[in-house]
């Protein structure tokens, strides 16, 4: 594979996929299978009680192959749930693409200053942006076919690189994100020897035109604002390049290889 999907390939599963960056994702996968063959399903998890209503129109348009899925990122026994119901579906994830994650929610913003830090939201970040993504994976790998190629991505950031980092601020998620590239980076070491055909990729997105960065875009430049169905399009191409051999990677949208 370089930088495509052929669901025949097996199933694709998107973690937070009902909105933003994953509703993106969630779409140009079902599209991708769009070529007359047998397809495999695209299993998308959402936070909400009922079907969004995001979702409810794709699954009018592609049917089956969407598979909708109740995960709440924040309860641990609802990850493990979500196994139960990828093993009861039969699934078998041979790309998986973590786009769940928070900046700002109610009574959480990033900080300006060491006097914001708030210790209920540094563990909401870490919670939903660090330790989620793992728990998906322990949750997810028993299902990963062990060799072949396989994928495991998530959304990073490039304010989680500590060698990036150069002005400061925004406590909280800058150390949530480097978080995630430590859990990504010492689960790629281990898979290496129970999926030899699984590569990890750690993503930064580029800033995208979603809820999460809407309060943040007054400064960005218009030519590097991208709307989510750029940034899905290059997600996928990245993410699909990757090899088994360069596994534990942070990578940026435009496939250079970002700093730890």
């Amino acid at each position: 594979m370089t930088g495509t999907f052929d669901l025949a390939d097996g199933d694709a599963l998107v973690v937070g996929g009902s909105r933003g960056i994953g509703l993106a994702l969630t779409h140009a996968l079902l599209d991708a299978g769009q070529e007359g063959h047998e397809q495999g399903r695209v299993f998308v998890t959402h936070r909400q009680d009922v079907l969004p209503a995001s979702l409810q129109s794709l699954a009018a348009r592609f049917g089956e192959r969407l598979q909708p899925l109740y995960c709440e990122l924040g309860d641990d026994t609802s990850i493990a749930s979500l196994g139960d119901q990828l093993r009861a579906a039969k699934a078998r994830p041979s790309l998986t693409l973590h786009a769940a994650g928070i900046l700002h929610e109610e009574g959480l913003k990033p900080e300006k200053a060491l006097t914001q830090a708030q210790g209920a939201s540094l563990l909401r970040l870490f919670e939903i942006n660090s330790i989620a993504p793992l728990l998906v994976a322990r949750t997810v790998l028993p299902l990963v076919p062990k060799s072949g190629p396989c994928h495991f991505a998530a959304l990073s950031a490039m304010v989680g690189s500590i060698g990036d980092n150069r002005i400061g601020g925004w406590y909280g998620y800058r150390a949530s994100k480097a978080a995630l590239n430590q859990f990504l980076k010492t689960l790629a070491i281990e898979a290496r020897r129970t999926h030899p055909g699984l590569c990890i990729t750690a993503i930064h997105p580029g800033t995208t035109d979603t809820d999460l960065s809407k309060p943040f875009q007054a400064n960005v430049p218009e030519q590097r604002l991208y709307t989510p169905e750029q940034s899905a399009a290059r997600i996928l191409r990245v993410v699909m390049a990757g090899t088994p051999e360069a596994s534990g990677r942070f990578m940026n949208w435009n496939g250079e290889t970002l700093p730890w």
